[in-house]
C-alpha cells in the first residue's frame, strides 16, 4: 500500500501596518496554500487586512485568522498577564474583525493561528489554550485550530471538538520537548535552506524532526510555516513546495484534508 502524503504550506501574513511595510506578502502568497493573517493587535490594520483577503483569494489561499496579544510595540512577542477570561476575548474580537473582511469579499475563515506570544504560551498552558478554542467554538465550530504540533491547543481544540490541525516550522529549531527555542537565544532561526528542506521532509514523510541536543523527536505535520518576515521567507516557500512535490507530497489547503 503507497502511502499518500499531504500537508499545508502557511505563512504569517498582513503584518504591515500604516506607513510600516514587514514581509514579503505579495512574493511569499503565491507559494503557499494558507495565509495567517494578522488582526490589528500585534500587526496589520483594517487596510492590510482587506488587502491581504483579496490577495489571498486572487492566488488561490485559503486564509486564516493571526490574532495575537494587544502588543502592537512588541510585535506580539511579550508575554502578558492575560486570564483565560481575557485571552478568549481577544481571540473572538479579532475573529470577527477578520470575518467580516472575509464575509465582504464572499469567502469564510478556514482556520485560527494566534501569534507570537500568545502561541507559544498557550503550547504550555491548557487553561489558555482551552480559552482559544473556546472562542472558536463559540463563534465557529467549523473553523479550525491551528497549534503548535502535539502541543497543549492541539489537546483542547480536541477536548472542545474542534477540527485540529498540527503546525510545524520549516525556519525554527525544537527543543527536546517538541516546543519552539526562544527567539532570543542563538540558532533559533534556521536559515539554511538544504538543512530546512531536509527537516521539512522528515517532518512530514517521517514524523521526526532532530531538536537542538541532537535527539530525534516524534512530530505531526499538518501544516508546514514559513515566516513571512524572515529574509529568506521566498526563497524557502518555493524551494520547500518544489521539493515536497518532487517528494509525491500533494502541498494543499489544509481544509482539504482535515474534516
Amino acid at each position: 500500500m503507497v502511502n499518500i502524503f499531504r500537508v499545508d504550506l502557511n505563512s504569517d501574513l498582513g503584518e504591515s501596518f500604516g506607513s510600516y511595510v514587514l514581509g514579503m506578502d505579495e512574493q511569499v502568497i503565491k507559494h503557499v496554500t494558507s495565509v495567517n493573517v494578522a488582526c490589528g493587535w500585534h500587526g496589520g490594520d483594517p487596510l492590510v487586512m482587506d488587502r491581504t483577503v483579496k490577495t489571498a483569494l486572487r492566488e488561490g489561499a485559503a486564509i486564516g485568522a493571526h490574532p495575537g496579544f494587544p502588543d502592537l510595540l512588541g510585535f506580539g512577542r511579550r508575554n502578558l498577564a492575560a486570564t483565560p477570561e481575557e485571552v478568549k476575548a481577544y481571540v473572538k474580537y479579532q475573529l470577527g474583525a477578520l470575518m467580516a473582511f472575509a464575509k465582504a469579499s464572499g469567502t469564510a475563515i478556514q482556520h485560527v493561528k494566534v501569534h507570537g506570544a500568545l502561541y507559544n504560551m498557550a503550547a504550555k498552558d491548557f487553561k489558555l489554550a482551552a480559552a482559544i478554542a473556546g472562542a472558536i467554538h463559540e463563534v465557529d465550530r467549523d473553523i479550525i485550530l491551528m497549534g503548535l504540533a502535539n502541543s497543549e491547543m492541539i489537546n483542547a481544540g480536541r477536548e472542545m471538538r474542534l477540527k485540529t490541525a498540527n503546525e510545524v516550522f520549516a525556519d525554527r529549531a525544537y527543543n527536546p520537548d517538541g516546543t519552539l527555542v526562544s527567539r532570543r537565544l542563538p540558532d533559533a532561526m534556521i536559515h539554511d535552506i538544504e538543512l530546512a528542506l531536509s527537516r521539512v521532509i522528515g517532518m512530514v514523510k517521517e514524523g521526526k524532526v532532530r531538536a537542538v541536543n541532537g535527539q530525534d523527536i516524534e512530530i505531526k505535520a499538518d501544516s508546514i510555516c514559513v515566516h513571512g518576515d524572515n529574509p529568506e521567507a521566498v526563497e524557502f516557500t518555493r524551494k520547500i513546495r518544489a521539493r515536497l512535490e518532487e517528494e509525491g507530497v500533494e502541498v494543499t489547503a489544509v481544509s482539504n484534508f482535515i474534516k
